[in-house]
């Protein structure tokens, strides 16, 4: 596993693999799937979406309750970030403004926002000044400011959740279009940036459809962006969220790692030699 300056996940929302790949509805994450590495058994750990968002930063599912309001204690990302010095941020879409931890906002759902129930977040208001709008991030990159680890959370709108008018009430076609023409103008300036050279991308489903309970979560597509994977490749590995919160223990060379992501299976089959 080569060691990485920049981790940047990008999550999306409620698709099965095969709503996704292949899909004339996303071509901009489709070119990207076939030009760098496809996670082709990749799955979600639970329905609905909050478990897994607890998966990828706790290594615990937490509850399956999307409208949970408690505070987590339990080991975290953030709490790790802390121990070994690493930046973070979490840049949300449509949240109501830096450091906010309330609820639902229009289109931003605290639900896809992990950080903003950790006790060390929301007990430290250094730590959930990290918590951003997305707004942040451009302004971020073009200075060359992009933290160690960066999770992006399009607003439902924007991630497939909803329909582009809000609702639900649209073919899922107009949903991931949506969603993968805001991909195309978020993400693109970061794969154009001097950055990118150090930086590993990950653009990952939090679920399947909920009818696909496939290993619990259903089948769901993860792309991995970097110079540093191996081109135009297609993994054999089987891997859940938990296998990628060991992926960015793996990349940023962290001391530990919270729940399930310490004892996790490697990602390693994604990358050449460092």
């Amino acid at each position: 596993m080569p060691q990485f300056s920049h981790v940047i996940v990008v999550m999306e929302e409620n698709a099965s693999f095969s709503d996704v790949i292949g899909s004339s509805s996303m071509p901009y994450l489709n070119g990207l799937a076939n030009k760098y590495s496809l996670a082709t058994k990749y799955y979600g750990n639970t329905h609905p979406s909050i478990g897994n968002y607890f998966m990828l930063t706790t290594g615990k599912i937490e509850t399956n309750d999307d409208s949970f309001s408690g505070t987590i204690t339990d080991d975290n990302l953030a709490r790790q970030f802390a121990k070994d010095a690493k930046t973070w941020k979490a840049y949300a879409e449509s949240i109501p403004s830096a450091g906010y931890l309330g609820g639902d906002s229009g289109p931003y759902l605290k639900h896809h926002m992990p950080f903003a129930y950790f006790s060390d977040v929301t007990g430290d208001s250094t730590q959930a000044a990290n918590i951003v709008p997305f707004s942040n991030f451009s302004s971020d990159l073009t200075a060359g400011n992009l933290p160690a680890f960066s999770l992006i959370v399009p607003n439902a709108r924007h991630d497939g959740h909803d329909c582009p008018g809000g609702g639900v009430l649209c073919q899922q076609a107009d949903r991931l279009a949506t969603a993968d023409t805001w991909l195309q103008s978020n993400i693109a300036p970061l794969l154009n940036s001097s950055s990118f050279s150090d930086t590993l991308l990950v653009i990952v489903f939090d679920e399947g459809d909920m009818l696909d309970m496939t290993n619990s979560g259903g089948h769901v597509a993860a792309v991995l962006i970097s110079p540093k994977v191996k081109m135009a490749y297609q993994g054999s590995g089987q891997y859940q969220h938990e296998n990628l919160e060991r992926l960015i223990g793996d990349a940023l060379k962290l001391s530990s790692l919270p729940g399930a992501g310490n004892s996790s299976g490697t990602m390693g089959e994604f990358f050449t030699q460092p």
